[in-house]
Formats: structure tokens, sequence, C-alpha cells
């Protein structure tokens, strides 16, 4: 492992006032909840006791249930974007190959994806009917490609690809959809396909690596 890849982390930009201290507890509750229980069975009161406040100091900031649910992907925004820029600085890879990035890349995506499925569930399922949550998570998603491309362009003379920058992009797309499938939908189709995180994110290296033709 590089130092590069030991260090991978989700980004949480620090908060100060006693207020946002309280908000932050609000919203840790929430996102707990959602991932135990999806978002339509979290009552409010529940959220507001989990927090250790009252269902009183929940009105004071939220409107209602579903004015948190923004306020939480307020906040999912904000976090993606700064672990996205963390993650995906050029400096931090300066001498990795292609291999080396991808490999410490996807499995940082498995392992976020394990431990906040049940709120990115909840984002993807939102996202489907609601154009302003499909906007804003396709800029995200602009920005991730962005910049994962950008990392792999540098290093344009190991991709065989006739169109490296295409493929790149195009292998994120195709990256992100088998997450999503496979570790928030349960998608597989047999049994025989149930696959430990560890091993996923290998094959999903190995698939993305083979689609940009890199040895």
């Amino acid at each position: 492992m590089t130092p590069a890849e030991a260090d991978l982390q989700w980004v949480r930009p620090p908060q100060q006032t006693r207020s946002q201290e309280t908000l932050e507890r609000l919203l840790d509750a929430a996102e707990a909840l959602i991932a135990e229980k999806g978002f339509e069975d979290t009552p409010v009161a529940e959220v507001a006791r989990r927090a250790g406040s009252s269902v009183g100091a929940f009105y004071s900031r939220f409107k209602d249930k579903d004015a948190l649910f923004h306020a939480l992907y307020d906040r999912w925004l904000e976090q993606a974007t700064a672990t996205t820029d963390t993650t995906l600085d050029s400096e931090r890879w300066r001498s990795a190959s292609i291999p080396e990035l991808l490999t410490a890349v996807v499995a940082f995506l498995v392992t976020v994806y394990r431990e906040r499925g049940g709120l990115i569930r909840a984002f993807v399922v939102r996202n489907h009917v609601d154009p302003d949550f499909q906007a804003r998570q396709q800029r995200l998603s602009l920005h991730i490609s962005d910049r994962l491309t950008a990392l792999l362009l540098e290093r344009q003379s190991e991709i065989r690809h006739p169109h490296p920058e295409r493929a790149a992009r195009f292998g994120m797309i195709l990256l992100m959809g088998a997450l999503e499938s496979v570790m928030l939908f349960g998608d597989f189709r047999s049994r025989d396909q149930n696959l430990d995180d560890e091993t996923l994110a290998a094959e999903l290296t190995l698939a993305y690596l083979a689609y940009l033709g890199v040895n």
C-alpha cells in the first residue's frame, strides 16, 4: 500500500458553533435511522430522541421531515465534494500508476458505499422522482468524473483504449452503476456471484483497467 492509499477517508468539514453542533447531532441521528429503517419509516420524534434533543428543537430548525432530508442532502454533497477533492488530488498520486490509483480509489468507494449505503440508497430513490435532487447529483457525478479523468489522462501513455478520455469517463459510469446495483440494491442474479467487499473491489478494478486497456 502506498502512502497515498493509506489514509483515504471520508471528509467532514469542521463545524464550530454550539448551534451547529446541535444541528449536526440531528443530522447524524437522522442519517443513522434512515440507514436502519429508510426515510419513510423514520419519525421525527425518534430523530430528536436519538440526537438527545426535543421535537420542539427539531421544528425550530426544520419545517418538516422533508426539510431535514434536504439538509442531509446538502451536507452529503458538501462532504462528498470535499472528499473527492482530497482523494483525487493530483499531488497525492504523483508517483502512482493507473493500477495503483484505481485499486485504491475503487476499494475506497466500496468502503463508502458499505458504510453509508442506507443514506445513499435513500438519495438514489429520491433522485428518480425529484428533479432538483437529480440535477445536483448530476453535478456531483460530473465533478467526480472530471477529477478522476484528469488523473487518468495524466497517465495517458498507460491507456490503450483508442479514446482515452471517453474510456475514462464511461468506465466511471460503469463502476458507479455496478456499485449502485450491487451494494445498494443487492442486484446479483445468482447466489454463486455474491462477493465480499474486498473481492468486489478487486473485480471492479480489473474491469475498469481492462476497459481502459491498461496492463
